[in-house]
């Protein structure tokens, strides 16, 4: 691919990257069973514009989540405890529906990315939610996770608490800015283990405690080739300057 191809937007609000991402594109082959890519990690990490600039490359179909979208977020950030279940189900809802449009519209697209997927719902619930919201949570996400499409690879992205939480200042979200240290760290340990037994997908795990994968064309395009090369398993990479 020696130029930018086609990208769809589901959300184009949400991707202010795509104009820098332009400038980037480079020639990069993938797996031609690969169809879809999710990219993961922590508040903050950085998922975002990566699955944009992924998006760009390949020319594929983007699909972002919303969280401005939802009523309830600004106010669980203030009132934790109070405002917890229906924040959590707003999001689950909304990751459903995006999910399940992703496959029935998008059926003949020749790759589709993601820069969520269904399966960090639950991760946020199990911290969030109290015992009894929490059996009720996971009684309304069993019956709703159904053929949710899984995807063929996982970009999943690790950093530091204490660069997640600079970046989450500089980023300009207040309501994002109530969260606590220790809930940080909790959500950082709890995406670890998560992917430490994760085995659904050809997984990456990316170092993203520099910005290298969005300030450096190199270490894009080295990304990109990596990609291109894996077919299985568990795989590392760690962008060096």
């Amino acid at each position: 691919m020696d130029t930018i191809g086609r990208i769809s937007y589901h959300d184009p609000d949400d991707c202010g990257y795509h104009i820098e991402v332009e400038q980037y594109c480079t020639r990069c082959g993938i797996n031609g069973n690969r169809k879809f890519i999710a990219v993961e990690g922590p508040i903050g990490v950085g998922k975002t514009p990566l699955a944009c600039r992924i998006a760009a490359h390949f020319g594929g179909t983007l699909v972002l989540e919303s969280p401005g979208d939802n009523p309830f977020l600004e106010r669980y950030y203030k009132q934790p405890s109070q405002f917890a279940l229906q924040t959590q189900l707003f999001f689950l809802f909304q990751r459903i529906r995006k999910l399940k449009e992703l496959s029935q519209d998008d059926l003949f697209a020749s790759i589709r990315i993601t820069d969520f997927m269904l399966a960090k719902d639950p991760i946020f619930a199990e911290l969030t939610l109290e015992p009894d919201e929490y059996e009720l949570y996971e009684n309304i996400y069993q019956q709703l996770a159904v053929q949710i499409p899984v995807p063929d690879l996982v970009i999943y992205l690790q950093a530091s608490v204490d660069v997640l939480a600079k970046r989450i200042r500089s980023r300009g979200m207040l309501y994002e800015r109530n969260m606590k240290r220790a809930q940080l760290s909790r959500l950082t340990e709890a995406y670890t283990r998560y992917f430490m037994n994760y085995k659904e997908s050809t997984l990456i795990v990316v170092n993203a405690d520099k910005p290298g994968l969005l300030g450096s064309a190199t270490h894009f395009d080295l990304l990109m080739e990596r990609i291109g090369s894996i077919s299985s398993g568990r795989h590392y990479f760690n962008p060096v300057d």
